[in-house]
């Protein structure tokens, strides 16, 4: 299957069309960390077929550490897994790491998710440690309950990275089919 895919930045316009990513806790969050991303702080991305329809999402953030942009809140839906567009997500948020300068680029796979840690080993990470993260989740019937895990940190020196030519705050990339994909780690 050969998926003509489009990787921007995500819009405020999105949101109706990423409810199936978010929990209306974090929906409602959404103009805020839009905002972010106007002030520099994080990358929003979303991944959008021909018609436009965001078909994955992801952040890159910019502040946690020095020297690192930290990929976070990846997901494709759950339909087109395993396409090569969690792939094309990722290389997307590589290139805007490395595109400020910084040399490493971070995430991180839940211990429970063995398919997004080899997904992102395949990509060139490196494990380098773990650590415990909790997030809330929003259950069906509205109830918010802090959910606890342990994630694999993993990192990628953005230095040996070819660049991409004509790569630039969108872009256009074939998707082609892959192992792996799936979700990574969740909220923040």
């Amino acid at each position: 299957m050969d998926l003509h895919l489009t990787v921007r930045d995500m819009e405020e316009a999105d949101l109706p069309d990423l409810a199936c990513f978010y929990p209306p806790i974090y929906l409602d969050n959404m103009p805020e960390h839009l905002e972010q991303a106007r002030s520099g702080a994080v990358d929003h991305l979303v991944v959008c077929t021909r018609s436009g329809m965001p078909v994955a999402k992801g952040a890159v953030s910019y502040e946690k550490k020095p020297g690192y942009g930290e990929i976070w809140w990846l997901s494709v839906r759950a339909e087109l897994r395993s396409l090569g567009i969690g792939t094309v997500l990722i290389r997307a948020s590589e290139e805007r790491i490395r595109a400020r300068g910084l040399p490493w680029a971070e995430l991180g796979a839940e211990q429970n998710n063995p398919r997004a840690q080899a997904l992102y080993e395949r990509l060139g990470y490196v494990v380098y440690g773990s650590e415990a993260a909790s997030w809330n989740q929003q259950a069906e019937d509205g109830t918010v309950e802090l959910y606890e895990t342990t994630v694999t940190l993993l990192r990628k020196d953005t230095r040996l990275l070819r660049p991409r030519p004509g790569r630039g705050r969108a872009s256009s990339l074939p998707a082609r089919p892959s192992a792996g994909g799936g979700r990574a780690v969740g909220a923040p």
